[in-house]
């Protein structure tokens, strides 16, 4: 008996390594945004520095456990880079346990030499990730109503800005282009949602460049973007974050609260810009179960019929 408890985790953790499968975005023939150079990827220290060709790693849960909801999941690295591991693979596990399937997204860096607009490839990538989830959710028993966005710090920001936007930047003249990019739901940690007074500077001149126009500066400010048909968000922040001020999560829940968006958001007195899914100080370990309760809240937990 001692040696089947032994072995149950083991086999789990077997299981969840095969059902990890990476999907690419585009083609090297349709990708928008290229100059057609080849760049390689490039890993080191569980972050992504270099990546040529934008894909989703799909971790699926068990049939068993299946709710039909499903997320993707954005890592973050101040657009310099991606913290796929703590911010990405690690929760991917997580939503698996609650019965979700979850994909991260490696979308491509604005400081590729490849790109003609370095501030728009990020979210190019991110629209097209998300209608191959909703395109393809049927064959893996996601709903369609039931899929959302979750990012961290600098991927806060993309999430927020996929949750957005209003205009669809993947275009590409195949039969992906006709599915809906919009989030069902956003699940925002210590996210960069201003790009103004409050940015963090080095996500702005990542994205952006040095110096960007005000228009550029305003549209990239989520806390601006937000309107009626802004999707359900949950947001986690510190008080004492020292790298993206919570005041970006404050201005953003200010902007749903005026358009009567359902937010539920979180401000601890510990934990830095370092709350992640485990290791958190004091009450700021509570946003996971908060997160999980709400998630059950808008339905997105409830099984499928």
């Amino acid at each position: 008996m001692k040696k089947a408890i032994l072995l149950f985790p083991l086999f789990i953790w077997v299981l969840s390594l095969a059902a990890q499968k990476k999907i690419y975005l585009w083609s090297n023939q349709n990708m928008p945004n290229s100059k057609g150079l080849v760049i390689k990827d490039s890993v080191a220290n569980e972050r992504v520095y270099h990546v040529g060709s934008p894909y989703i790693e799909a971790f699926f849960t068990s049939d068993q456990e299946n709710t039909g909801g499903a997320v993707l999941i954005i890592p973050g690295g101040g657009y310099a880079r991606l913290a796929h591991e703590v911010s990405g693979r690690q929760l991917a596990k997580w939503f698996n346990i609650m019965g979700m399937d979850a994909f991260v997204l490696i979308h491509r860096l604005p400081h590729s030499p490849d790109l003609v607009q370095r501030h728009m490839a990020p979210i190019q990538d991110a629209q097209r990730a998300f209608k191959i989830i909703r395109k393809k959710g049927k064959s893996w028993g996601i709903h369609p109503d039931k899929i959302g966005v979750m990012g961290s710090s600098a991927g806060g920001h993309l999430a927020a800005t996929l949750s957005n936007f209003v205009e669809d930047f993947s275009i590409i003249g195949d039969e992906i282009d006709k599915v809906s990019y919009k989030p069902n739901f956003q699940i925002l940690v210590s996210p960069v949602i201003d790009f103004g007074v409050h940015a963090h500077e080095g996500s702005r001149e990542n994205l952006l460049g040095k110096n960007p126009p005000d228009s550029l500066v305003h549209w990239f400010s989520m806390q601006c973007q937000v309107t009626k048909d802004t999707p359900p968000a949950f947001l986690v922040h510190a008080a004492n974050d020292k790298g993206v001020k919570p005041i970006n999560s404050t201005m953003y829940v200010d902007a749903l609260l005026k358009h009567n968006v359902m937010c539920s958001f979180h401000l601890f007195p510990g934990g830095g810009h370092n709350i992640s899914l485990r290791d958190n100080p004091g009450s700021a370990s509570m946003w996971v179960s908060l997160c999980e309760k709400w998630l059950i809240e808008i339905g997105v937990l409830s099984r499928n019929e």
